[in-house]
């Protein structure tokens, strides 16, 4: 097993309608859950990420990440060769050896990440244990936490979900004096998390902390005082790990766009008993200034036909903010999973027409698409270069993920992701 480390290079409508949803399990282009390590490695400044896994797995988040090449790498693949595989090699030893030489590079490392990939899945190396029997070894200077990001039966975001759910054990529990406390869950780029907590701060709610923290050694208490906003649709695990510890989930729609990010604090504030006049005073600025921003996208994109693939399971709000925030008339949401009691907010705000559908069988959605020749075709990368042959316009979906897009300031710029393609194609034609 030998290292390779990686360059880093308005009144929201409760409750779920009963539309139909389409659900199809058959072959499926998406990305597996070791991508999200690239956005990860970002938030957590002392945290580092090491693959158990192939060479493949190493070019995959090598090539997601080779736009940060300047950067301070951390993450790695602990490459699985034929000895490991043929078991001519222990790999727990082979890997207690690279964990070993990477914390003596490496002592800014405080919290050390195993994610198990499909090969380790395949040939049940324990990551579980291995995590177990280094954190004893190294602790209090390091934890060794595991997670899988393995994509034989998941998505690329659920390596995010997967990771905070690791974390949810270790997070101290709440004083028994606590008072009510505010956890927003999700990874947030730290201007977003700047932002939120300035408006949070505002409305008079000022115990917040953010999963997960800029730090290992930050991470907040959690217990029967804690109520939590989710960030993102795809943290069903996480969720119910905080669920076990006694949180509570607010239940709102997710901070996409003006209106999407009203009714998440919103919610924070009607749980807090805020004043709704100072809820209205402290969004008024902000509303304006995105609603000013997006007008020039919203003459761009309305009237324009979208179709979303299965990816990324921002596919529900997003849609839902080109809908009602920019006119844009969508054709199909497809998304991996449909977490109905997370996404219910979101789906009642979707107009009547809007196909939606769970998983993929993808010859067949790609009959769908082809037959509805939309404007736009948000989908993997996977499938964006055959649709743009065929004379489609494509956006990438990892694209979301790698952009800030939550919250007031950051409306313009979601917008602008769907825009580009679109400016791209008349450049292009010109």
């Amino acid at each position: 097993m030998t290292l390779i480390a990686m360059r880093s290079p308005s009144d929201s409508p409760m409750g779920c309608d009963n539309r139909p949803v389409l659900r199809q399990r058959g072959q499926r282009e998406v990305f597996c859950g070791l991508t999200s390590i690239v956005w990860l490695h970002r938030k957590m400044r002392d945290a580092f990420f090491l693959v158990v896994g192939s060479r493949t797995c190493a070019h995959l988040v090598q090539s997601a990440a080779g736009v940060m090449i300047f950067a301070e790498p951390r993450f790695a693949t602990a490459i699985m060769d034929e000895r490991d595989l043929a078991g001519l090699a222990d790999a727990n030893d082979e890997l207690d050896r690279v964990v070993t030489r990477l914390l003596e590079r490496r002592p800014d490392i405080k919290l050390l990440f195993l994610v198990g990939s499909c090969p380790s899945e395949v040939i049940k190396l324990d990551l579980a244990r291995a995590a177990e029997r280094l954190s004893q070894r190294f602790l209090p200077e390091v934890r060794v936490l595991n997670y899988s990001g393995s994509g034989i039966e998941t998505t690329f975001t659920q390596g995010e979900d997967a990771c905070l759910a690791a974390l949810v054990p270790q997070m101290p529990s709440e004083p028994a004096n606590a008072g009510k406390s505010l956890l927003v869950v999700g990874a947030l780029a730290d201007i977003v998390e700047d932002q939120f907590r300035r408006l949070f701060e505002n409305l008079g709610i000022s115990t917040v902390a953010f999963l997960p923290a800029r730090a290992a050694s930050d991470l907040p208490a959690v217990g029967p005082n804690t109520q939590y906003l989710l960030a993102q649709p795809c943290l069903g695990d996480t969720a119910r790990a905080l669920d076990a510890r006694g949180a509570k989930r607010l239940s709102a729609p997710f901070p996409l766009g003006v209106e999407g990010t009203t009714e998440w604090l919103r919610a924070a504030s009607i749980a807090w008993d805020v004043p709704s006049d100072r809820l209205v005073e402290t969004v008024r600025g902000p509303q304006a200034r995105a609603r000013q921003a997006l007008q020039r996208h919203r003459e761009l994109l309305a009237e324009k036909s979208i179709f979303f693939f299965p990816d990324s399971q921002l596919e529900i709000p997003i849609a839902r903010f080109l809908a009602r925030e920019l006119g844009m008339n969508v054709i199909e949401v497809g998304t991996p999973y449909l977490h109905q009691q997370h996404l219910s907010n979101e789906i009642s705000y979707l107009p009547e027409s809007v196909r939606l559908s769970e998983g993929q069988d993808v010859e067949m959605q790609l009959d769908r698409c082809r037959s509805s020749n939309p404007d736009i075709v948000v989908c993997g990368l996977g499938l964006a270069n055959p649709l743009e042959a065929e004379g489609l316009t494509t956006k990438w979906s990892i694209e979301l993920l790698f952009t800030p897009i939550q919250g007031y300031d950051q409306a313009a710029d979601l917008a602008e992701l769907f825009a580009r393609p679109l400016v791209r194609r008349a450049t292009l034609e010109v």
